[in-house]
């Protein structure tokens, strides 16, 4: 009796902590239904619905949005998108890859200095940043100035308004959201398996394929997703670097809700925009999974 007794009071205090768990996770889940769910339904509703007279919308609902997308103006501009947001991934992976490894080997006073450089652009406005490189980079800017006088070109370089300008500016923009989680990756790698691939005859090229990359991927992938997936939503960086010469999603949708006050073309674009999001992340989901 008493044994049973004992084991109704553990049930019992089981429930109440999981109980206690639950209203743990509570003030969080209110939060994403409000500030996330919500909206994200109202978008959805929208991108269904006809566009009224004078903006707004008319309660009337339709796939015609969704069937606008295959117009081939959106397409070019999704293409455009994909094609700068992958080679924007492509360089800073390039660039930010050997960079972590440098700052992972250093003594710990000139980590934690290379670290706060990376850090420090964070400490500007992402706009004052962006306007800076339209001083760089326009006719009368540093760049053209420095090639003018070292005479290595006789008129200025058409670089401002560009996607060369805005492929500049979102490597400079998302460059150090591909730095931290590879340097993360780095710190945490043991070194002596370099020298066990090299002492069991393996080259650099063969050590850098079967050991860093496969034990270096996590750092990889999450860089690459972070850098990625605002690179494909970007739109003050196109708009102030790019013009009207280099329209990505983010400004089309700013256009559509802003300017054409055109609010279910630009929820189907919002759609359209985080599926195009929600692929990547899935795949690496799955990868993560299939791992363990």
């Amino acid at each position: 009796m008493i044994f049973g007794k004992q084991k109704a009071s553990s049930r019992l205090g089981e429930t109440v902590g999981v109980n206690k768990r639950i209203w743990l996770i509570v003030p969080a889940t209110v939060w994403l239904v409000i500030f996330f769910v919500v909206p994200l339904v109202i978008v959805l509703i929208y991108s269904f619905l006809e566009r009224g007279t004078y903006g707004g919308v008319v309660w009337s609902f339709t796939v015609g949005q969704y069937q606008r997308l295959l117009n081939p103006l959106y397409l070019r501009v999704f293409m455009r998108s994909l094609e700068l947001a992958a080679f924007t991934t492509i360089i800073c992976l390039a660039i930010a890859y050997p960079f972590a490894f440098f700052i992972a080997t250093r003594p710990r006073g000139w980590r934690n200095l290379l670290l706060m450089l990376v850090i420090i652009p964070f400490w500007t406005n992402f706009l004052v940043r962006t306007y800076a490189w339209m001083i760089i980079l326009r006719d009368q800017g540093v760049v053209n100035t420095l090639l003018q006088n070292l005479h290595l070109i006789d008129e200025p370089l058409n670089l401002l308004f560009t996607p060369f300008a805005v492929l500049v500016g979102l490597i400079y923009g998302y460059l150090p959201f591909m730095i931290l989680p590879l340097y993360v990756t780095w710190e945490r790698f043991d070194f002596s398996l370099i020298e066990a691939a090299q002492d069991l005859g393996a080259n650099d090229i063969r050590t850098v394929w079967r050991v860093l990359l496969p034990l270096t991927r996590r750092g990889i992938i999450a860089g690459s997703i972070l850098v990625f997936i605002p690179a494909l939503g970007a739109f003050i960086t196109p708009d102030i670097l790019g013009g009207s010469k280099t329209v990505m999603i983010g400004n089309l949708i700013q256009n559509q809700f802003l300017q054409a006050r055109h609010w279910p073309l630009g929820s189907a674009l919002s759609i359209l925009l985080m599926m195009l999001v929600i692929i990547p992340v899935w795949v690496y989901f799955q990868m993560a999974e299939n791992r363990q």
